[in-house]
């Protein structure tokens, strides 16, 4: 086991790449590297951090497993409920046809999600989840939604509602009494699904919290109750042997940009963007509301009348297209609107094989049909053991994939320009150098500044990281934030300062034209608001949103802090204007739409074995023979320049890609470092200009008085070799 990379110690350890490295920092593990933080890895090395691992295992289990142990839990876990069409089973062949057939798979879009057996096949990616019932959106974001949890609260409260005893006249006692359930188990189902509502209001637990006990009640309604796996009926006069007790679900910790939808999917479809569309819709006119109307009940809380034998709530809401006679329709429309790179749909062959109501609704013909007219279509097939009533002699079916790789879109995609203005931001480079680019899975903006290159990428994963602490944490405020509420407290805040607002009134009310500006207006009011905001920074906050506007009425709109950590600029000529709030918008939609990560690192700290080997590097550092703000008093000198020349020589050692924007020469003085780095190396260099044209490295006029270059490790014709 000697040479080995960080690819042969994850698998030989079975842990993700992350997992890894937060053990060596945890346990301090000194592991020899190289002058660029390449790590050495052998054997010794390995056997050590098993070690660890063992070791932090053995931690977890003191907290959770022997806890449980003590209090007589057991755990749950995904697989444990029943339910019509579930492709737990298919999963791993679900996710083998994914990795032989799809490149560049970020972001998964499971629309049609049930209780989530296919997303947790794909959960080491983006997840975006959507079910029409509520009771599987609570399910899957106890799953897979991202929000932090404490597992010994939820040990402890499914421990004292195990204990219960009671046979309160409850809603569901008064309603479901000894049908699917015995009157006992029915007051206590109703007593504990109170309680979670009642501490969910108070603000005892949080919403994931709250997710994982409503999910793990309903787990435990399912294991006991009298049926043969769904709530169409009961078996009359049982013997209710079983009682009521729930198990611990314990998530993990998953991707944070992960969401979870409760929409119809023709509507859903129209406003999200993924690399795979995985479908899964019903197949037949069994409607799922019909068959687990009693757990949607008990999900939403909202003690509905109930009706007939199997005390059915209204349903009508809840009706999906896909079992009716319009499900042809629907699943064209949703083909039609769905924005993904590759689709793929789950569909048995029970076009005639069962009775009426267990036939398929769409043909063969017509999804091919369908499809075709998206992308390229490829069918799988694997056995499936398909769910009866018992009236239907189903044999020889089968469980297909139809895979779709979506046609190139003709239409150019519109470039999207960072809200502020970040000094040496390539937005006005972009149609220059995005040609250039060699773009895999990962985008990883080594120096992303405004994050003009990144929000831009055709990468659906893009990893903004740059040393500016403040520029990072305010892209990601404005990820993280909704789009409305932040225009919201933005305009709040104008209003609140009385700053001037053009958008509205226009330059002629605040008594100034758009060539003098606002500064006269805005200054004192402006100069009230810094000092808020750096009264705040004095005691250790950051008001994202306060810093935003600064940006926005300041001097060209920058940023700059002083060694105080106080936002030093002064007042600009413009002010939050429709072009500055249409900037802000398309931003922060756009953010919302990838699956984006962020660093505050210096470069030298970033080590390649931590990166995904499909990660394209694109660095725009700042230039060592100009000055900016960022630059200031030489803070950016030769052996950072050196250092991180070195790093992408490693990183062309180990086969990643890059791409590098920087100045060769300015004002006559030639960047000498870098120029002799180009052509010892044999690097390829591209001329940029104000025109939007390129030529080589030998073609280019070297009088020019600034050169401005894109050097990167691969030719400039990559896509014709």
């Amino acid at each position: 086991m000697a040479n080995l990379n960080v690819s042969d110690v994850i698998r030989e350890l079975d842990i993700s790449k992350s997992y890894l490295y937060k053990l060596i920092d945890k346990a301090n593990i000194s592991i020899p590297k190289s002058e660029t933080g390449r790590y050495f890895w052998d054997e010794n090395i390995v056997e050590d951090i098993k070690n660890v691992l063992h070791v932090d295992e053995m931690k977890k289990a003191t907290n959770t497993e022997l806890l449980m142990s003590k209090l007589g839990l057991k755990q749950s876990f995904i697989n444990n409920r029943r339910y019509l069409g579930n492709k737990y089973s298919l999963s791993d062949f679900i996710r083998k046809t994914v990795e032989q057939n799809c490149k560049g798979v970020n972001i998964v879009v499971d629309i049609f999600s049930g209780t989530g057996a296919v997303s947790n096949a794909f959960k080491d990616k983006m997840l975006i989840t959507n079910d029409l019932l509520y009771s599987n959106y609570i399910s899957n974001y106890a799953w897979f939604g991202y929000e932090k949890y404490s597992s010994k609260k939820i040990i402890d409260l499914i421990y004292k509602y195990n204990q219960v005893k009671t046979n309160e006249n409850n809603y569901m006692r008064e309603n479901f009494a000894d049908t699917f359930f015995s009157a006992d188990d029915c007051s206590k189902i109703g007593y504990i699904r109170e309680d979670i509502e009642k501490k969910y209001i108070n603000k005892e637990i949080n919403f994931k919290e709250y997710a994982i006990l409503i999910t793990s009640l309903l787990y435990a309604m399912d294991k006991i109750a009298n049926t043969v796996g769904h709530y169409d009926a009961y078996r009359k006069n049982a013997n209710f042997e079983k009682q009521l007790t729930l198990s611990v679900l314990l998530p993990e910790e998953l991707n944070s940009n992960n969401t979870c939808y409760n929409l119809d999917a023709n509507e859903l479809i129209k406003t999200i963007k993924c690399d795979l569309l995985y479908l899964d819709p019903p197949y037949n006119s069994r409607q799922y509301c019909d068959a687990y109307h009693l757990l949607e009940n008990v999900a939403r809380w909202e003690k509905p009348e109930v009706h007939g034998v199997a005390r059915k709530m209204d349903r009508t809401a809840l009706k999906s297209d896909y079992c009716m006679i319009s499900a042809t329709k629907a699943f064209e429309e949703l083909i039609e609107n769905a924005d993904a790179k590759y689709i793929l749909l789950s569909y048995n062959n029970m076009s005639d094989k069962g009775n009426d109501r267990s036939n398929a609704k769409i043909s063969d013909e017509d999804i091919l049909r369908i499809l075709s007219k998206k992308g390229k279509v490829k069918i799988f097939e694997a056995d499936y053991k398909s769910f009866s009533t018992g009236k239907s002699d189903i044999k020889d079916n089968k469980e297909r994939l139809f895979l779709c790789e979506a046609f190139e879109k003709g239409k150019k995609k519109m470039n999207i320009s960072c809200p502020f203005n970040y000094i040496g931001g390539k937005f006005k480079l972009l149609e220059q150098i995005q040609p250039l680019f060699n773009e895999s899975e990962v985008f990883l903006d080594l120096f992303a500044g405004g994050g003009n290159v990144g929000i831009n990428s055709l990468s659906s994963k893009v990893i903004f990281n740059d040393i500016n602490e403040n520029l990072i944490d305010l892209i990601k405020y404005i990820k993280d934030c909704s789009t409305d509420v932040l225009l919201k407290k933005i305009d709040d805040i104008i209003a609140e300062y009385g700053l001037s607002n053009t958008s509205l009134y226009g330059y002629a009310y605040y008594g100034c034209n758009s060539s003098t500006g606002l500064a006269k207006y805005n200054k004192e009011k402006f100069l009230k608001l810094r000092d808020d905001f750096n009264s705040k920074v004095f005691i250790g906050e950051t008001d994202y949103v306060m810093l935003y506007v600064l940006m926005v009425y300041s001097f060209n709109n920058q940023i700059r802090f002083n060694r105080k950590g106080q936002f030093n600029l002064p007042v600009g000529k413009r002010d939050f204007n429709s072009k500055m709030r249409s900037k802000l918008v398309l931003f922060s939609e756009e953010l919302k739409k990838k699956d984006i990560h962020f660093m505050k690192k210096d470069f030298r700290e970033i080590s390649l074995d931590s990166v995904s080997q499909n990660t394209f590097i694109y660095c725009d550092p700042p230039y060592l023979i100009t000055s900016a703000t960022y630059n200031e008093n030489g803070m950016w000198a030769d052996d950072d320049e050196k250092d991180l020349l070195a790093f992408l020589d490693e990183a062309n050692k180990q086969g990643f890609k890059f791409a590098l924007s920087n100045v060769l020469k300015c004002k006559n003085k030639m960047n000498t470092i870098l120029n002799d780095w180009i052509k010892n190396n044999g690097y390829y260099c591209h001329y940029l200009n104000k025109s939007y044209s390129n030529s080589n490295y030998h073609r280019k006029d070297k009088e020019s008085v600034s050169e401005e270059v894109l050097i990167t490790n691969y030719p400039v014709d990559w896509r014709n070799e």
